[in-house]
């Protein structure tokens, strides 16, 4: 395959976890929380989370939709929605349901370093633009270089984001004082998920696609291989 073909897959391979990395970061479906249903036929609040809002949901638990596995749920069961953005660097009504204490640092943490893997995207896009123009329609194939380095820092951003919004949910169930006792990770998480592995793997492709040409014979050193030109 030329080495042009593989760049181009690699790029595209990178607009993919673009989006799914974009897409994390704007939703609040990375976890779904449930307390105990203590009745039937009762409406009990259920709730889902991403890195800058928490929805509240009360669903109608009836005899027929009831699944144990499942406690308060599943979320997509009609009922009222409430959703509310987080107060951060400010303590308040979210805060204490989300047991502020305790959970107010990883909250900042995982939404901190998001905006990081997202820092580090759009200056991987300027390389890859940059790339693109030059004089004499000829690319400026150095350009590839940061651009897959940037691309590779922000799937390494996403996957730390991804460990502290982990680690926040599993302090959470394990506290005394909460009322959840179910969990599971929702779509969001799982965009997150493929955004760290798309963007760090085709960065760090793109980064050894731009290298310069390996020697052909053992005499030779790098500086002296023909040069390798993606056009």
């Amino acid at each position: 395959m030329h080495k042009r073909t593989k760049i181009k897959i690699a790029i595209f391979v990178l607009l993919v976890g673009m989006a799914c990395m974009f897409t994390a970061v704007v939703t609040d479906h990375w976890a779904v929380l449930s307390p105990e249903v203590k009745k039937l036929n009762d409406t009990c609040e259920a709730a889902h989370f991403g890195l800058w809002r928490l929805c509240k949901k009360h669903i109608y638990i009836s005899s027929e939709n009831y699944n144990k596995d499942h406690g308060c749920g599943p979320i997509s069961l009609p009922g009222e929605e409430n959703c509310t953005y987080f107060r951060h660097f400010t303590p308040g009504q979210d805060a204490e349901i989300f047991e502020y204490k305790t959970q107010k640092e990883y909250n900042i943490s995982a939404a901190a370093i998001s905006i990081f893997s997202l820092a580090f995207i759009i200056l991987g896009s300027l390389c890859l633009m940059g790339s693109c123009t030059g004089k004499k329609g000829k690319p400026r194939d150095y350009l590839l270089k940061p651009a897959g380095m940037f691309f590779a820092f922000a799937g390494l951003c996403a996957f730390i984001s991804l460990e502290v919004m982990r680690q926040s949910v599993k302090r959470m169930i394990e506290s005394e004082d909460t009322i959840w006792i179910e969990y599971y990770y929702a779509w969001s998480f799982a965009c997150a998920c493929g955004g760290f592995v798309l963007l760090f793997l085709s960065g760090i492709a793109l980064l050894i696609l731009s290298m310069p040409q390996m020697p052909r014979n053992p005499w030779e050193t790098c500086m002296d291989a023909e040069p390798d030109q993606v056009e």
